[in-house]
C-alpha cells in the first residue's frame, strides 16, 4: 500500500517527556512511575497502558486552606484550567482543535504566566498557581486571573495560528486581552481602557480594552482572539445559578 499519508507515521521515542509529533499534535511519553497533567479532553489517542484521573480545582501543592482558596479563585474567575492527571506506561497524543502547539522548557528559576485557554499540558515536576491581575477589578468582562507555572520541566501551550514573540524590555507593549497567550511572569501587567464617551453611546472601535506589559521580558501574541477571553478556559462556566459554587464543589470530588 502506498500513500503520502504514510509520511506522517509517528516518531518513535522511549524517553519520558513531551515531543511534537507535528505542529498540531503533542506526544507525551509517561512511565517509570511518572505523571503529567493535561487539559481534560485533550487526549486523541494513546498506546500502552494509561490512566486518566480527574483533577479538579483542588489540584496542586499546599495545605487544604491553600487548595480551597485556589479552588475558589478558579471557580469565580473561570480560570480553573480543567485538568486530568495521566500516569501509566504509555505514549499519549494530545491536541486542542487543531491549534498549533509549542513546548516551553522551564529551568528552575523560570516562571511564566499563561492564559488558561492556552494551557495544553505540563509535567508534574512543575507547580502552578492562579493570581489576580493588577487593577483588573474594573474589567470583569476581560477576566481577572491568569495561571502562573514555574519550576523545572516542560509545559505545552497552544496558539490559534503562528504567534509572534514581542520584546517588552525597552517600551510598554499593548495587547488585546483575547490575543495574549503567555508572558514573562515578572512583567508588570495592567488592564486599561482606550475609549472614552463614545463607547458609552454605542460608538465603539471594538478595541476598548488592552493589556499593558512593561519590564524586561516578552509576551507571546496569537493571530486570533479567544472568544472566552483572558482567564477563561472555554469550557468552564462560572456564571448563572450555582456557577461559582458548583465549580468549587465539582473540584472537590
Amino acid at each position: 500500500m502506498r500513500s503520502d499519508l504514510f509520511a506522517h507515521i509517528e516518531q518513535a521515542t522511549t524517553e519520558p517527556g513531551f515531543r511534537l509529533q507535528n505542529s498540531k499534535l503533542l506526544k507525551a511519553t509517561v512511565g517509570n512511575g511518572g505523571a503529567f497533567y493535561a487539559r481534560r479532553g485533550a487526549m486523541v489517542a494513546y498506546q500502552g497502558t494509561a490512566r486518566f484521573e480527574y483533577q479538579g480545582a483542588l489540584a496542586g501543592e499546599g495545605s487544604m486552606k491553600d487548595k480551597l482558596f485556589k479552588a475558589a479563585k478558579g471557580a469565580i474567575s473561570g480560570e480553573g484550567v480543567p485538568l486530568m492527571r495521566v500516569t501509566g506506561e504509555a505514549e499519549v497524543f494530545l491536541a486542542d482543535a487543531a491549534s498549533d502547539i509549542f513546548i516551553i522548557h522551564l529551568e528552575g528559576s523560570d516562571a511564566i504566566s499563561i492564559n488558561g485557554a492556552n494551557v495544553l499540558a505540563f509535567e508534574s515536576s512543575l507547580k502552578y498557581d492562579i493570581r489576580l491581575m493588577t487593577n483588573a477589578g474594573v474589567f470583569a468582562g476581560a477576566g481577572l486571573f491568569n495561571t502562573i507555572i514555574y519550576g523545572t520541566g516542560q509545559v505545552a501551550i497552544t496558539s490559534h495560528g503562528q504567534p509572534v514573540v514581542m520584546e517588552t524590555t525597552h517600551q510598554p507593549t499593548y495587547v488585546d486581552p483575547n490575543a495574549a497567550i503567555c508572558w514573562s511572569a515578572n512583567l508588570q501587567v495592567d488592564l486599561q481602557r482606550s475609549e472614552g464617551l463614545g463607547s458609552f453611546i454605542g460608538r465603539t472601535s471594538g478595541e476598548s480594552q488592552q493589556m499593558r506589559f512593561s519590564g524586561p521580558g516578552f509576551v507571546v501574541v496569537q493571530p486570533n482572539e479567544n472568544q472566552a477571553g483572558i482567564g477563561q478556559t472555554g469550557t468552564t462556566n462560572a456564571s448563572g445559578p450555582g456557577g461559582a459554587l458548583g465549580s468549587l464543589l465539582g473540584g472537590a470530588r
